[in-house]
């Protein structure tokens, strides 16, 4: 695990890094629209437009969700991949995602088509992003998946079969429930911004495991704690 990255500089900021961190983590880790954090943020009183939350997001989101990323231990030897359809001005797009044995995220991509042109550029991606070559490879049976593996990867073992994937098609599911929130997306590449922004750092605040009460309470401190280090906030008194 990584632990070593400087923390994200907020020169020409005249909010603490607090109240921007809070307003981001909030944006990315709840289905809350810039307004709705807006008057969250003036029930404490703090006055923040919702203008102001939506620039701070789209500065330091993808930034929040790397330091994330650097602090998880290496993804698991077993990769579990799957592509959905997603609407974008009204137009069928692909988002393509990968996950590890525990679940978690590796990569997004959203892109035009899922032919074995679409398949390779993901996992040519996903390798040179992860810095890791797999032992196994888990997807439907999409014959691009096989296709593009014989030439990007064919020294991984890969197998192909509807129930061994359910992993990365559960992990859609936070994905569809922002989208409907959100009323869709307005173009591709604001949608795979977000996502790659919302892939990194809405997992952080869900454990995935059952646990008991002080065992959860316990897990998401450290999670705050660590999310204080990744903004720069750790040692910081909260005023939000």
């Amino acid at each position: 695990m990584v632990v070593g990255s400087a923390a994200p500089s907020y020169q020409g900021h005249r909010y603490p890094v607090e109240v921007i961190s809070h307003c981001v983590g909030r944006y990315f880790r709840c289905p809350l629209s810039f307004r709705e954090i807006e008057e969250l943020m003036l029930e404490r009183g703090v006055l923040v437009f919702h203008e102001t939350v939506r620039r701070w997001c789209a500065q330091f989101g993808q930034v929040y969700a790397h330091g994330l990323l650097r602090r998880r231990p290496r993804p698991g030897g077993a990769w579990h991949l799957d592509e959905v359809f997603i609407k974008i001005n009204g137009e069928r797009k692909y988002l393509w995602r990968d996950v590890d044995q525990d679940g978690n995220v590796l990569d997004i991509l959203v892109q035009n088509r899922r032919d074995k042109a679409a398949a390779q550029r993901f996992f040519r991606r996903l390798l040179k992003r992860t810095g890791a070559v797999p032992r196994l490879i888990l997807t439907d049976r999409l014959r691009s998946y096989g296709a593009a593996h014989r030439e990007v990867m064919p020294s991984v073992e890969h197998r192909s079969h509807k129930g061994l994937n359910n992993r990365a098609e559960n992990s859609h599911q936070p994905t569809r429930q922002r989208e409907r929130a959100m009323k869709g997306f307005c173009s591709t590449g604001g949608a795979q911004r977000f996502l790659a922004a919302f892939s990194g750092i809405s997992p952080h605040f869900r454990p995935r495991h059952l646990m008991a009460a002080p065992d959860y309470r316990t897990e998401m401190a450290l999670r705050f704690a660590i999310w204080e280090q990744v903004t720069g906030a750790a040692g910081r008194p909260t005023t939000a």
